[in-house]
């Protein structure tokens, strides 16, 4: 039976409610009249400074995935823009994923780091190895990583992660620093998530890889992540650790898409009905090609056009979430979901063990190909170009505005009142310590274009003040 306030997997994310809501969005896909009110609905309502979105069901958004008419898919895409200009404007939040160990215990068969992977190299950074890795990550500009391990209780187990994050944190180099470590790591215990909470994580994020329960279980035949309730039950258990930003995602390509896309939304609802608190992020990831992988074995891969429309969907629906797309994607399709939803983006990511500190990208231990390898000075560059501000920032985290205090300043509209300087502070910051001098150029116009952008005018004096600073040495301020 289905129960979004239920804490059992198979009662939030209920199959025979994903199969309810695709029969009825199949019904209703040429309903042009309904269509037009799920639209509306969904569109923002301003008070005065004030903006609000109201979001959808997972019933609702899935008619609208189910519409072929290409009318009312440019609306789709008209309406994800407004939706992602009213909440996030035009920053895009930069990051990179930093790989810990590629030790598994996991039989997962879309992964290269599979247990039965007999010639893979198996890899585990030491703690010199990890402060090397973060610093070749500083000294490109990066302020936020994704640390990212393998299932090993032997190998990596939480006191490892946790001495890591450890080092990450401590370590200063030149202007560098990271300040938010956000992990991804596998489903664990109550305990091991406070013991996460109390190191200062930012995000906690574990894909779901699919929600269809029949396939996840042959895509996991062996290893502890073959427990699909205890997988997909983690969210619940890591918020009652008071972990409150969390982060969902699916790995397209492995079930059909549009079981995967109601019922991802379902289980964001389920955060929302039972916690106050939807996900802080959801990512986007398509299957890709890796060492012993082939892609084409999967069967449900999806073209550009429908993932495109899933992006713009997902930011209908979840207004208030931080989309995130990886270097998995191209230069071409990031371009295209930039636009439609997307305000997180991965630069100059390297997806195998100790890669950073490597003159040349390896990869005979990458986790999945990394189809956009430009560095990250011109990943900025291209930010910049299409009309993007570039941030680094971290503020929320480091101010505690996490979890429902975040959530009620972005569903209003009123986080852009902090983030806009942000982002051009932490933008400055990139652009004295670490770009190039055409980045540098094109960087400093659009900031003092983004000074004016402003709204109060204390504010705007206190940002120029802190631009000077920066440019004397000073670093890391933030409102």
């Amino acid at each position: 039976m289905y129960n979004k306030k239920s804490l059992k997997a198979e009662e939030f994310i209920s199959h025979e409610e994903v199969l309810r809501t695709l029969a009825y969005a199949e019904k209703n896909k040429n309903n042009i009249e309904l269509i037009e009110k799920i639209l509306k609905k969904a569109s923002p309502t301003r008070n005065g400074k004030q903006v609000h979105c109201e979001g959808l069901t997972h019933e609702e958004a899935s008619i609208l995935l189910a519409c072929d008419d290409k009318t009312v898919l440019d609306k789709i895409y008209k309406l994800a823009e407004e939706i992602k200009e009213a909440f996030y404007g035009d920053r895009i939040v930069i990051f990179a994923p930093l790989y810990l160990s590629n030790y598994c215990v996991n039989g997962c068969i879309y992964c290269p780091y599979h247990n039965q992977n007999k010639h893979i190299l198996r890899k585990k950074l030491t703690q010199e190895e990890v402060k090397a890795e973060v610093i070749a990550l500083q000294d490109m500009g990066h302020k936020r990583l994704a640390i990212e391990s393998g299932e090993d209780p032997i190998n990596n187990p939480i006191e490892y992660i946790l001495e890591c994050i450890k080092t990450i944190y401590s370590i200063k180099h030149k202007n560098g620093a990271i300040r938010r470590v956000n992990v991804n790591i596998a489903a664990t215990t109550v305990e091991n998530y406070r013991l996460l909470k109390e190191a200062g994580i930012g995000t906690y994020i574990l894909f779901q890889e699919t929600y269809h329960k029949e396939s996840y279980e042959k895509l996991h035949p062996t290893g502890p992540k073959h427990n699909y309730a205890y997988h997909t039950e983690a969210m619940d258990r890591a918020m009652e650790a008071g972990i409150d930003d969390v982060g969902l995602g699916v790995l397209f390509g492995l079930e059909r898409y549009k079981y995967e896309f109601a019922a991802l939304l379902m289980h964001a609802e389920h955060l929302e009905a039972v916690h106050g608190v939807g996900p802080h992020t959801i990512s986007v990831p398509r299957i890709k090609k890796a060492d012993d992988i082939d892609p084409n074995v999967f069967d449900n891969g999806i073209d550009d056009e429908t993932f495109a429309k899933i992006v713009a969907l997902t930011r209908i629906a979840v207004p208030y979430t931080g989309i995130i797309i990886s270097t998995r994607e191209s230069q071409s399709v990031r371009e295209k979901l930039l636009k439609l939803g997307v305000s997180q983006v991965s630069g100059a990511s390297r997806t195998s063990v100790g890669g950073y500190t490597e003159e040349e990208r390896p990869t005979e231990t990458e986790q999945f190909d990394v189809s956009d390898q430009r560095t990250l000075d011109e990943v900025v560059r291209w930010l910049i170009e299409q009309g993007h501000i570039p941030s680094f920032c971290t503020a929320c985290y480091r101010e505690g505005r996490t979890g429902d205090r975040f959530m009620s300043l972005c569903k209003t509209g009123q986080i852009q009142n902090c983030c806009h300087p942000n982002a051009l502070i932490t933008l400055k910051e990139f652009l004295e310590d670490y770009a190039t001098d055409e980045t540098k150029k094109i960087g400093e116009k659009l900031i003092e274009k983004e000074i004016n952008n402003v709204p109060n005018e204390n504010v705007r004096e206190i940002l120029r003040n802190n631009l000077k600073q920066i440019e004397k040495g000073n670093r890391d301020f933030r409102f």
